[in-house]
This record gives C-alpha cells, structure tokens and sequence, in this order.
C-alpha cells in the first residue's frame, strides 16, 4: 500500500509537471531567461532597488519639481465653520451630508458653531441596514443559497458605507439631533468590531429565516431579530433620543431661545428641506453612456426607501452645475477616488503631486474610462464641495472640498484640487434642483437603466 501510494504520488506529479511546463500559456525556461533581462543590475536599476528597500513608494515618487504649496485664493468659497471627524469609520458619506445641511443652519441662524450627531443617524442607519438585508433574505428565500443575488447579500450583510440617498432617506424618516444631545462613543468612532458581530448575527438570522415555511412565519421571526440587534446597537452606541431640550446661541455666544425639540420638530425648523425631492445626483462615468438615468437594484439604506439614482453626465456640464451651486453660497455632496496622487503633507490632489512613472521608468496611459472598467479607480471617499477659483474666463483652475478627517488632516482640515485631478478623478455630485439645467432635468424623465447591486463601480463611500 505504501508503495502505490509513493508511485501515485510520482506519476501525478509528473503527469501535472510535465502538463504544465508544455502549456502553452505557461512560462517556459527560454521565456523566463528573456523576462530576467528585465533586471540588468546596472548602476540606475541598483540605485532605485536600494532606495526601495528601505523607503516607502509613496514617498519616493514624490515629484520633487512640485513640493511648492499652491494658492489657497478661491475666487467663490460657500460659509462654513469647523471641521468635523469620522474618526475609524466608514461614515463619510453622512458626515458629507450633515456638513452641507449645518453649513446652511449656520449661516442661515449666523450661529457660532454647529454640529449634527452622526451617532444618531449612524444608529438608525445601521438598524436599517439590518432589515434591509433580513427583508431581502426573505424576499429571496426562494433562490439557491450560491445564487449571485443572495451570495452578494451574505458576503456583506451590513457596512458603515453609503450614499446620498441615506442621507435624504433617513434625515427624513427619523429627523436630526445636535451632537450634544447624542454625542460619539467609541464603538460609534471605531466601528469594525460592532460591525463584525451584527454581521455575525445577521448571517445566523439570515439562515434562520430561510428555513421558514411561510413569509409570516418569517415577518414574525424578522421583528424578533431585530429587537436583539436594537439591544446590541444601543449598549454600543447608546439610545437615540426622542425629545431633547436645546439652546440656539447667537454668533457672540448669547443664547437665543431654549425649546423642547423631537428630532424631526428640531429638523423642520431648522432645515425644513424635502432632501428626497429638492436634490439630484451626477455622475462622470466615461464607461458608460451619458445623458442616460441610471438606478442600482437594491442600493440604498432603508428597506421603503429609495434606491440609488443619477444622471450620467460628461465632466463640463457637472461644473457648470457646482459653480452655480458655490456662486450661490451652497455647499454639495461630492465624492472621488481620494487617495490618488494625495498630497498628504500639503492637502492637495493634483496629477504632479507623484511621478510613478519616472520612479519605475514606464508609463501609465490608462484613461478615466480604462480605469474604472479595469477596477483601477472608482469612487472611494464623500466630501462637501465648499470652492471654486475661476480665472477671468470664468474657467475653473482649482477646487476645494471639506474634509471629515479632522481639522489637522490637509490643509486646514480641506483638501485642494486641480481642475485637471477634478477630470480624472471626480465621480459624483449632489445638486439642489435650482442649479440644474432644463435640459438635465428633462432627463429624468427617461426610464431608469437598472445596474445590478453588486456592480463594481458602485461601491460605498466610506
């Protein structure tokens, strides 16, 4: 027995060997003896070896004929005050979106400072997520375990990312608190581990109800689960509240008025807005075709909510829109692929801030549309649009957003871009109706074109 178990061992492996060295798609030895010419060990290719074994690529691609701080002039720039910080979450998107609301709030009521709790929202978001997810598990009880739509449910139950449409959908549904009245926790600042056990206990429950018999027998079971994700939630993050009192300061810190507010009562005075009608999202997605409506099956926060829509527009009509918008002290909802040609030290994006291409003597001539069907680039990061510098054309030279990193990340808490980084690496924009153009909203009159849930390029912000 031993024996054949050796020579069974020997012949497959050289039944496999063999296979794969005579593969045609496989290296050969006279093609990995042309591939090593790559490497010649001469004085330039050792040079660059030795300071790559002990230095980071980053900061050896740092394009040293660019280390000068740009202008920080803005010709058009929205009121706002203070910085807010995410901290170790995936919440930009909701921090973008309470930042362009207390940017108005503040102007609007010239308040000294004013900071929406992301924790309440947060809560209430994370609750909602978990019934979408044991609604859509129910919703396709019917379908095999391994099928795409619910394998791609399973994979990621539940996330802190997002999207505009949260915002609008649960701002109102449930309303706004300030910070004060439900201030951070650590599990709120520092998700992963809370969000690993919901995780955890949605995939159980999500087995659970797809042994159920009967829709009402899983309705019923779908309540009790999420009485024990609500428990969770709350010895985490804390409870949201459901009436507060607060006090409106003026701009030298005299108080106004001190009222009895519920969430939603203290948002309809404030705010007021109807975010799920007064906004649009655009896109600049090259990849597909433009002036068409596009919807995400599936993508959004609350189960009755809606799904993820926009407007696939070229680059040039989505800034004539955010001009208009920052011209009119409006802040908005931006989001890109962050973290490409960063300038950490300075707070800038710009296409020079890095030289890849000298560092490792090759190029790197994707497009903008070659990279995102590649996976090379898409939207990673929410932002609040707050400026534009125009030249005397009226031509856009450099933006500004605010960030949700803390106010010593970038510059002064901002992030600087070109107008050139704008065109690779901007994705989308949320606009108040009043900016867009006739045309652009005569589109959404089209019938939506439904992409799948799990389509790459839209993934959360985060």
């Amino acid at each position: 027995m031993k024996r054949f178990f050796i020579g069974t061992i020997f012949i497959c492996a050289s039944v496999f060997g063999v296979s794969s060295q005579n593969s045609k798609g496989g290296i050969s030895e006279d093609m990995l003896q042309e591939i090593r010419k790559g490497y010649t060990g001469s004085a330039e290719q050792k040079a660059v070896r030795n300071a790559l074994a002990i230095n980071p690529i980053s900061e050896l691609s740092i394009n040293s004929e660019n280390l000068a701080m740009c202008d920080t002039y803005f010709s058009h720039r929205v009121k706002t005050k203070g910085i807010t910080n995410q901290l170790s979450s995936g919440r930009c998107w909701l921090f973008t979106g309470l930042n362009v609301l207390r940017a108005k709030m503040i102007d609007k009521y010239d308040l000294p400072e004013m900071v929406f709790s992301h924790n309440y929202l947060s809560f209430y978001d994370l609750l909602e997520k978990s019934n979408l997810f044991l609604q859509a598990i129910i919703d396709t009880k019917s379908e095999a375990i391994d099928s795409r739509q619910v394998e791609w449910l399973l994979k990621s139950p539940i996330g802190d990312g997002g999207q505009f449409t949260g915002v609008s959908n649960l701002i109102m549904k449930y309303g706004v608190v300030p910070k004060s009245v439900m201030p951070e926790t650590y599990q709120s600042n520092n998700t992963d581990e809370m969000r690993n056990i919901i995780k955890l206990k949605l995939r159980e429950f999500a087995l659970v109800l797809r042994a159920q018999k009967t829709e009402k027998e899983a309705m019923a079971l779908k309540t009790q689960m999420l009485t024990e994700i609500y428990r969770i939630l709350t010895e985490c993050v804390g409870v949201p509240p459901t009436e507060f009192e607060w006090t409106r300061y003026d701009k030298d810190g005299n108080p106004v008025n001190t009222k009895t507010y519920t969430p939603k009562s203290f948002y309809d005075e404030y705010i007021g807005e109807d975010l799920e009608n007064n906004y649009i999202m655009v896109m600049n997605d090259p990849s597909r075709e433009y002036y068409k409506v596009y919807e995400i099956d599936l993508d959004r926060h609350v189960y009755d909510g809606e799904n993820w829509l926009y407007i696939n527009l070229p680059i040039e009509k989505i800034k004539e829109m955010a001009i208009a918008s920052i011209k009119d002290n409006t802040a908005m909802y931006f989001s890109c692929d962050v973290r490409k040609f960063w300038s950490k030290d300075k707070g800038t994006l710009d296409l020079n801030n890095t030289d890849y291409a000298s560092l490792f003597r090759t190029s790197f001539p994707m497009t903008k549309k070659e990279r995102i069907q590649t996976f090379a680039s898409g939207s990673t990061h929410a932002m609040t649009l707050i400026a534009v510098d125009l030249d005397e054309q009226g031509t856009p030279k450099k933006w500004m957003v605010e960030n949700s990193w803390g106010e010593k990340s970038g510059y002064k808490g901002n992030l600087i871009m070109t107008d050139e980084w704008f065109n690779e690496y901007m994705f989308r924009l949320v606009v108040e109706k009043k900016y867009v153009p006739a045309d652009v909203m005569e589109l959404l009159k089209q019938k939506p074109i439904m992409l799948p849930a799990w389509d790459p390029m839209f993934a959360d912000e985060e």
